[in-house]
């Protein structure tokens, strides 16, 4: 007799597996000085729940520079993402950053947080590689260029605005 409360073979796991495998995997990449803006007053928290319409996200960086405050990169890490402080262009560690993901098979999708054009050959690069696109940006500045480039494109509204209903 077989206990039904024990799996009888480890293939019994595999159907659980499989339903929470069907989401994406995905890699968000934030560009801290160019999005963390007081005039957009972004929360993480909402970002992050953005993504999980897309699949789960696995990877959470936000790439500062020297000039973030402990209290930022508290909060960062606060909200479950990896702070990164450069000295310098945060623009060359992303890019690093992000063929990281590129290149890692346990990854589907590429996110960046960014309104700067000068990753327009990231993303390009992200594309060849079999691998989707996601860019979220804000007005005012946010490349058409860069949304046109991308699988998807997501404006952030600043909270002002939502609140004002713009």
């Amino acid at each position: 007799m077989v206990d039904s409360n024990k799996r009888t073979s480890f293939k019994d796991y595999l159907p659980l597996k499989r339903r929470e495998s069907a989401k994406k995997n995905i890699g968000l990449l934030v560009d801290g000085p160019n999005m963390l803006r007081k005039e957009f007053n972004l929360n993480l928290e909402s970002i992050r729940e953005l993504m999980s319409e897309y699949g789960k996200m696995r990877v959470g960086k936000v790439l500062l520079n020297q000039f973030a405050s402990d209290k930022l990169i508290e909060a960062i890490v606060n909200q479950g993402f990896t702070p990164i402080v450069v000295a310098g262009d945060t623009d060359v560690h992303l890019a690093m950053e992000a063929m990281e993901l590129i290149y890692n098979p346990n990854i589907d999708v590429i996110a960046l947080m960014t309104r700067n054009a000068d990753f327009l050959p990231l993303l390009n690069k992200t594309k060849e590689n079999g691998k989707e696109t996601i860019v979220i940006g804000a007005e005012p500045g946010f490349s058409i260029a860069l949304q046109n480039s991308t699988d998807n494109s997501i404006t952030i509204k600043a909270a002002d605005d939502v609140a004002a209903g713009k």
